[in-house]
Parts: structure tokens; C-alpha cells; sequence
């Protein structure tokens, strides 16, 4: 316990600030601009006016740190289909829905990179330790050809796939059952909620898998020296 705690103070602080202005650009700001606008230029303008801030901040947060791998390409995808939501038109409903098509098909490319035997878990994983100059590149590397590595690579893919269709479905459903103002706040707790609830399954899930595959080559060791000790 005395360790998660350690790892969660220091991830605030380290990433406190930007995770404030990013709920800021992506929850404050979207619900008051509706609020402020919806009066005077009705649901749809409204609406549209309040996406501009996160497709804004998504768009300046790529400049930033371009550079071309699985990360990138993602965010591309993320900004691209989020342009076409905004620009698209539509009634109200319509363009709630079409927003949340950008969670559908970011799932179904999680679920799709596992039927080509390329789990983007690895991919995003692999582009994050490049960003960071990672010294253990190399040796997550080295990892690709072990079978166990594999498989858990894939079912973390898997469930980040079908946890982001979980989100779109839970947020489809909100979205013929709520007023869009109530939607602007359960909206984006529900997809916060899953990103967190999906990062810390993920967290205890390879913590575990490490432990087993360090206890694994430890019994594969001590099987391999039996022999030896027979002999001598």
C-alpha cells in the first residue's frame, strides 16, 4: 500500500499541473461555454462552440511533442475524427454521437491491431520509452519473441479495446437519457472514469505479470541446474 501511495504523490507531482489544465480545457471550459452560449445561439452552436477547446488543446499538445509512431498516429486519428464531429453539422444528438464514434473506432482499432498479432499496447508502450530515451527499451524489446510477453500484451490490448466500447455504449445511453447540460458533466467522468479505472487494471495487471514471469525463470533456471547438480 505504502508503494502505490508513494507512486500516486509522486506522479502528482509530477504530472499535477498538466492534469489540471487538461480537465480544465476538457471539462470546465466545454461546460461553460454551453452555458454561456446555448441561450443565444441554441444547442447545436452551442454545442459545436464548446468541442473547440479540446480539439483545440489536442492540436497544440501534438505540435508540441510531434514526432511520427503508434502515439502520434493515434492522436491524429483522435483529432482528425474530432474535426469531422465538429465541422460535420447535424442535430444536437447527432453530434454527441459522432464524438463518441472517436472512442468507438480508437476501440476497434485496439481490438484490431490483436487480429494482425500486433498488440498496440506494445506499440504505445515501445513509443513511450522512446520519448523518454528509456534504458529499458532494448530489453521490452527483447520481449516481443517470449510467447508469455505475447499473450500479455494482447489481452492488455483486448481489454482496453472492449473498455473503451464499454465507455461509448455507457455514453450513448447518456446521451438519449440526459439533458445535454447534465451530459457536458457525466460525459467526461464517465471516459475519465474508464481511462483511470483501464490504467490502474493495467498497472496491477503487469505488476503481476512480471512477478509470475520472474518466478517462471526462476523455476526454468533451477530445473536447468537439477541436472548439473545430479552429476556432480
Amino acid at each position: 500500500m505504502n508503494e502505490i501511495l508513494g507512486k500516486v504523490q509522486a506522479y502528482i507531482r509530477e504530472h499535477g499541473r498538466a492534469t489540471a489544465v487538461e480537465l480544465l480545457v476538457n471539462f470546465v471550459l466545454p461546460y461553460v461555454i454551453y452555458v454561456l452560449a446555448q441561450k443565444q445561439f441554441g444547442d447545436v452552436k452551442a454545442l459545436m462552440a464548446s468541442s473547440a477547446p479540446p480539439i483545440v488543446w489536442s492540436i497544440v499538445e501534438f505540435a508540441r511533442h510531434r514526432r511520427v509512431d503508434a502515439l502520434s498516429i493515434l492522436v491524429l486519428l483522435g483529432i482528425a475524427l474530432s474535426l469531422l464531429a465538429f465541422i460535420g453539422g447535424g442535430s444536437v444528438r447527432l453530434l454527441q454521437l459522432r464524438e463518441k464514434m472517436v472512442t468507438v473506432i480508437i476501440g476497434c482499432v485496439f481490438l484490431g491491431s490483436t487480429v494482425i498479432g500486433r498488440p498496440l499496447i506494445y506499440q504505445l508502450a515501445r513509443a513511450s520509452m522512446i520519448r523518454k530515451s528509456s534504458s529499458e527499451l532494448q530489453q521490452f524489446e527483447s520481449l516481443n519473441t517470449n510467447q508469455y510477453f505475447r499473450r500479455t500484451m494482447t489481452i492488455m490490448t483486448l481489454v482496453w479495446g472492449f473498455g473503451l466500447l464499454a465507455d461509448a455504449a455507457v455514453s450513448v445511453a447518456l446521451i438519449y437519457t440526459i439533458s445535454i447540460r447534465d451530459y457536458l458533466i457525466a460525459g467526461p467522468i464517465v471516459g475519465y472514469g474508464t481511462m483511470g479505472a483501464l490504467s490502474l487494471w493495467t498497472f496491477f495487471y503487469a505488476r503481476r505479470q512480471r512477478r509470475k514471469g520472474k518466478a517462471r525463470r526462476a523455476a526454468e533456471a533451477a530445473a536447468a541446474a537439477a541436472p548439473q547438480m545430479e552429476h556432480t
